[in-house]
């Protein structure tokens, strides 16, 4: 059991610690905060951090940064709003990309991001807890590293300020249907789908209708398979463009000079003009605007590439709810029952951050700070949160900056003051010796 204090702020801090469990394994005290995660919340975290001179330490619980993109999403995705709302803080994407990048230009442009700022996080650190410590006023993070599928034993991180930079989609979400286990057909969650080449000929229930499920449904008409989409809620869909403009890009232009009811009232006037009534395929709008519902419930509209000229022609078959599975089959809420080969879970994912981190104050149980936007970026006792905003990019970019930026103020009114102290006790000195 060791300690390094090659972070360690001041020499005394390791008195105020119980040194029982400070010595239980191997303690690392950050001189600077600790980031838990390294996808697109974190390095933009990092970044700022780094512009402000502060040190940290990002910990990651996969082998790369961004692993969501890296090894979640299916080949065909795109970025779905046009890339100037996507960049990160202080990086713009290169001009010769396109209007919307794929993923795999995303990954090169987030690696890019990490290597021009020098971001190094460590990798395979998974966070088991963190805890406010009130005797000492710091954060206490312990993880658990692995390293080709073997644990490399615990590490406790010791920091002033911590940020929750792991974001709204850490975690995947797999609901339970009765009779799952009598299917016998492949089950998988869309973060595991990559192609519908494997599905060729195939019948397969796509449950869910947000985004992803609007495009694997997609691509795997393109693959000749026959898909089914469940729906069970009513969900908002747009065009992606409107006269060859970005749709989210009006509307950012529309709401600086219109109230958000009339904005909405403009979008769904125009998408019945250009995608027509989904309504009477099975798609049910909801009764609030599309910005409203965005603002007020965190429920993304979708944005159709191409979708719903699969439903219409009928090469996508719009179903309700499932009532149960039995082998080969699924039966629906209104009684139908079909023959299908494979479930896709388009089901979503959620926040993880009450699994690990011992406090309540600032996070709901949901995972989410209870502030909505814009005020759930910064919590007590150097707690910070990035990437929970339902905003995207944009949304986590925006509290990057705000969380850097106070940091930083911190850290250089202490070094400031650091200064004058050294420089006044030098002073001193030196006038006693005259």
């Amino acid at each position: 059991m060791y300690y390094t204090t090659d972070h360690l702020q001041t020499p005394t801090m390791i008195h105020t610690l119980d040194r029982e469990n400070f010595f239980s394994g191997r303690c690392i005290l950050v001189n600077g905060p600790v980031i838990v995660g390294a996808g697109p919340s974190g390095l933009a975290v990092g970044a700022g951090l780094k512009q402000q001179g502060v040190p940290f330490v990002i910990l990651e619980r996969s082998n790369c940064i961004a692993s969501l993109w890296q090894n979640h999403t299916y080949d065909r995705l795109k970025l779905h709003l046009p890339k100037q709302f996507c960049q990160l803080p202080y990086f713009p994407f290169p001009n010769n990309l396109p209007e919307y990048p794929t993923k795999y230009q995303f990954i090169n442009y987030l690696e890019s991001y990490a290597k021009h700022f020098e971001i190094k996080p460590r990798f395979n650190e998974t966070v088991q807890s963190a805890k406010y410590d009130e005797t000492c006023g710091l954060w206490r993070v312990k993880t658990i590293g692995s390293a080709n599928g073997s644990t490399r034993g615990e590490v406790e991180y010791i920091c002033r300020w911590l940020v929750v930079a792991t974001g709204e989609n850490a975690e995947k979400v797999v609901p339970e249907f009765e009779g799952m286990q009598e299917f016998g057909g492949q089950v998988m969650h869309a973060c595991d789908y990559k192609t519908g080449e494997d599905y060729r000929g195939k019948r397969v229930l796509v449950i869910g209708c947000g985004n992803s499920g609007m495009e694997v449904s997609l691509d795997l008409c393109h693959h000749n398979a026959i898909p089914s989409m469940v729906v069970r809620s009513s969900v908002h869909v747009l065009p992606r463009e409107i006269l060859g403009k970005s749709t989210f890009d009006l509307a950012v232009l529309m709401m600086k000079c219109l109230p958000i009811g009339l904005v909405d009232k403009i979008l769904l006037v125009t998408a019945r003009l250009v995608l027509g009534n989904i309504e009477k395929y099975g798609l049910k709008r909801p009764s609030i605007g599309p910005l409203q519902l965005k603002n007020t419930e965190g429920k993304t509209p979708v944005l159709d590439i191409g979708t719903i000229q699969k439903i219409r022609s009928g090469e996508i078959k719009v179903v309700p709810g499932i009532k149960r599975f039995s082998p080969g089959r699924v039966e629906l809420v209104n009684g139908e029952s079909l023959e299908i080969d494979s479930v896709i879970l388009a089901t979503g994912y959620c926040s993880n951050v009450p699994s690990w981190l011992k406090e309540s104050e600032f996070f709901s149980r949901n995972g989410f700070p209870k502030s909505p936007f814009p005020n759930g970026w910064k919590g007590k006792a150097g707690l910070y949160a990035v990437g929970f905003t339902r905003r995207g990019l944009s949304g986590a970019s925006i509290d990057a900056f705000r969380v850097a930026n106070d940091i930083g103020k911190i850290w250089k009114e202490e070094t400031e003051h650091k200064k004058h102290s050294v420089t006044v006790a030098c002073h001193r000195r030196c006038k006693s010796h005259c």
